[in-house]
């Protein structure tokens, strides 16, 4: 008897194999992660300082200011390419609060820069300095001005620092009369937002730096203290802008110091009546002047400087020329340069042929 033949079981379908699936799912997954990559880039690296068509872009923080005022600086044209973006990334990082605070200062903004490098630029304060112009000046308010325009600075409090003479005397030996030799015109490297005593600090520093040892010894030979060279070389150089003039003058007035004669300097006449810079002549009213500046009533030096003398002037002081001239006299040929005599004879002649000019040329002030 023969065995009943079984039919063959069906086939059923192969299972998908894993392998497959986890590629798709990992393919998935990198493009996620390409995408969200891509969009981090664009916002946290991709550049967004432009390259500046006149030189280095530069980004001003005051002091005390929030994120929003810098938002605004940066919203102005040719800051960033993108503002929407750095500001997202600013919130996001979360710029301005206690973690991160705004640092002043004025930043330079280089081309290529991303939002992330910007941020971590502006959060460690890690500024440029700038190149401070010390310009010479006459009267003590003009100096808060001056600095207000290049720096970002408490002129109120540096106002004041000048007239304390108590924290003038503390700090720098001087007085309000004498703090005005402490400033030599010239540059100096500050940040630009610079505290009021920081500024006083820097330019004192300065100070120290013009007067060497052979500076203090030039002084010395000449028995004056470097404030009185100071006080001297104002006059010098408000007389002259010739530099081979300069030690010729300074020698005139060394002369009339040693003979015990007055300065009769004009341009501290012109000084009290502040008319510095603004009057070109001096007349016989102007010496009755009552003002201990008044070189025609008082003999020696005046308390201070008339303005803030270069260090060519101060050179010339320390270095005069050597001779037996007492007087000078302005060229009436508009040169610059300067007429000088041994005799009251000769410097009267001189000063009548320049009377007669300034005269010619109706200048009467």
């Amino acid at each position: 008897m023969t065995e009943p033949v079984l039919p063959e079981p069906p086939l059923l379908p192969a299972a998908p194999r894993p392998r497959r699936v986890g590629l798709a799912v990992a393919a998935v997954l990198l493009g996620l992660l390409a995408a969200g990559a891509g969009l981090a880039w664009h916002f946290l690296c991709r550049s967004n300082v432009p390259a500046a068509v006149d030189g280095p872009a530069y980004l001003y923080i005051r002091r005390g200011v929030g994120l929003n005022a810098v938002l605004d600086s940066l919203r102005r044209p040719g800051q960033l390419a993108r503002p929407q973006d750095f500001a997202r990334v600013a919130r996001w990082r979360g710029f301005g609060t206690a973690a991160h605070p705004v640092q002043p200062g004025r930043y330079t903004l280089p081309a290529g820069l991303g939002n992330l490098a910007l941020l971590r630029l502006l959060e460690s304060g890690r500024q440029d300095t700038l190149a401070f112009t010390l310009k010479p000046f006459h009267y003590l308010p003009q100096l808060p001005r001056q600095a207000g325009r290049q720096l970002s600075t408490d002129t109120v409090l540096l106002h004041k620092l000048l007239l304390d003479n108590a924290y003038l005397l503390t700090r720098y030996g001087l007085d309000t009369a004498t703090v005005r030799t402490l400033f030599i015109p010239g540059t100096l490297r500050l940040c630009w937002p610079t505290p009021a005593p920081a500024f006083l600090d820097s330019v004192a520093a300065r100070h120290r730096r013009f007067w060497t040892s052979r500076r203090l010894a030039e002084a010395d030979s000449l028995q004056m203290s470097p404030v009185q060279v100071s006080v001297l070389a104002s006059i010098v150089q408000r007389e002259t802008a010739q530099p081979t003039d300069k030690p010729l003058i300074a020698g005139v007035y060394l002369n009339r110091l040693r003979r015990g004669q007055p300065l009769q300097a004009d341009p501290t006449l012109l000084w009290p009546l502040h008319g510095l810079g603004t009057r070109k002549r001096v007349l016989n009213v102007d010496k009755k002047v009552d003002s201990p500046y008044n070189t025609y009533r008082h003999k020696g030096l005046p308390p201070g400087p008339i303005t803030t003398p270069f260090p060519q002037a101060l050179d010339a002081v320390l270095r005069p020329a050597h001779h037996n001239f007492v007087f000078f006299c302005a060229r009436p040929d508009g040169s610059g340069f300067s007429d000088f005599s041994e005799t009251f004879a000769q410097h009267k002649a001189f000063a009548r042929r320049f009377q007669h000019h300034l005269d010619s040329l109706k200048i009467k002030r």
